[in-house]
């Protein structure tokens, strides 16, 4: 039970983790959370040594299929803890943090890309992409994903999309990537995927052997690291957790709402974990974007496509007339068994706010509690929403 496991890059040994397996699974989570939090990108310091290329995608999902075909290592970036030295200058301060972190682990070193992808999910990260080109040398484009996901011409137009990227992916790279290295990319990212679902149904069956933050940190890893690898990873940790001997409390069941772009500190996470059962959430929906398998057979660009559309969760950064956000949290609370809500947003994010009115009206219509709160990537105090977080537990628990 305490063999790491190994991956391959090619016929060379290519290891971005050195966790410590035979130690158990807590040092293990621990050593996750440490990684996760090291603004120097450890991960991503020794891929780039060992002469591999990088792409640095913004939230809040990237085709990462096509990146990986091509042999680079596609780095989900979502911020830092970091004190903005410089990225301040180049925005104003009444956007989100995100942004500016982002662009600050980039100019200051912390972290080298050869081409940095962002969406307009939002007006800020449309335009992040010019001002990324203007302070850093490679590459800077964005992904238009479709604004009409009901067209009927939705699917044509983000397959070609998605080839233009790979046409860039592939002059980085200094080689093609063919069909069927795309669909070998396919297979990998669909056991992740596999594996994401059964940690996640844990984490929804048995929350008490899996809290919210220690789940974080196994999912987190996902963007730091080679699919092979983090596969390897869950696949290590997900038998370890379900033998774990921890005992049921008695804590409400809740979902946590406003994860997807800005995610809330990890420290906030374990505040939370303290007082609720999180069975699901959306922190960090894109790796988790696509359902289920993406089938191999056929196109497997026009296959990750269509899955994008038809075969997807939701966000407030996706407008998809099949899929109304009330309704899909409502569905997400239904199906986890949970009996309350938390409906979070990110300071300044102007999509994550409108969404709370909207959520807020639906849940109410069904009488179902929620907590609503804001937080801010570089949050250390969590007293005053521990004080609240409990309040509103106590009057579910003692109502």
């Amino acid at each position: 039970m305490s063999e790491a496991p190994s991956i391959q890059r090619g016929s060379e040994p290519m290891r971005l983790l050195d966790l410590p397996y035979g130690q158990g699974l807590d040092p293990v989570l621990a050593e996750c959370r440490e990684i996760l939090e090291d603004p120097d990108f450890p991960t991503v310091r020794r891929w780039r040594e060992a002469g591999g290329k990088v792409l640095g995608h913004f939230q809040v999902y990237f085709p990462e299929e096509l990146a990986h075909a091509c042999g680079i290592l596609p780095v989900k970036l979502r911020g830092a803890q970091v004190e903005r030295e410089q990225a301040d200058s180049r925005f104003g301060s009444y956007l989100c943090s995100i942004l500016r972190s982002s662009l600050e682990l980039a100019i200051s070193g912390r972290i080298t890309v050869d081409m940095f992808v962002t969406h307009p999910i939002c007006d800020a990260a449309r335009n992040l992409a010019g001002i990324w080109g203007r302070n850093r040398p490679e590459k800077a484009q964005i992904l238009y994903l479709p604004q009409n996901p009901n067209s009927a011409f939705s699917a044509t137009w983000l397959t070609q999309e998605y080839r233009r990227v790979l046409g860039d992916l592939e002059e980085i790279a200094g080689r093609t990537a063919s069909d069927e290295d795309i669909r070998r990319a396919l297979d990998v990212f669909n056991e992740n995927r596999r594996l994401l679902r059964e940690l996640y149904a844990l984490k929804r069956d048995s929350p008490w052997l899996l809290p919210v933050h220690e789940a974080y940190a196994l999912v987190a890893m996902a963007g730091l690291v080679t699919r092979e690898e983090h596969n390897e990873v869950l696949r290590w940790a997900i038998p370890r957790i379900e033998e774990r001997d921890r005992r049921r409390q008695d804590k409400i069941r809740v979902v946590f709402e406003g994860g997807f772009c800005e995610q809330p500190p990890f420290d906030l996470l374990r505040a939370i974990s303290e007082f609720c059962y999180v069975v699901d959430d959306d922190l960090l929906i894109g790796l988790r974007w696509i359902l289920s398998d993406v089938p191999t057979e056929g196109d497997p660009v026009r296959n990750l496509a269509v899955a994008y559309l038809d075969d997807s969760s939701y966000s407030p950064v996706q407008h998809d007339l099949r899929k109304p956000k009330e309704r899909m949290l409502l569905a997400r609370i239904d199906e986890a068994g949970a009996s309350a809500a938390i409906v979070a947003a990110a300071k300044m994010c102007e999509p994550g706010l409108d969404e709370q009115v909207a959520y807020a009206e639906a849940l109410d219509e069904r009488g179902i509690p929620y907590f609503v709160t804001e937080f801010e990537e570089r949050m250390s105090s969590f007293d005053h929403l521990q004080i609240q977080l409990e309040t509103f537990v106590e009057n579910i628990l003692f109502d």
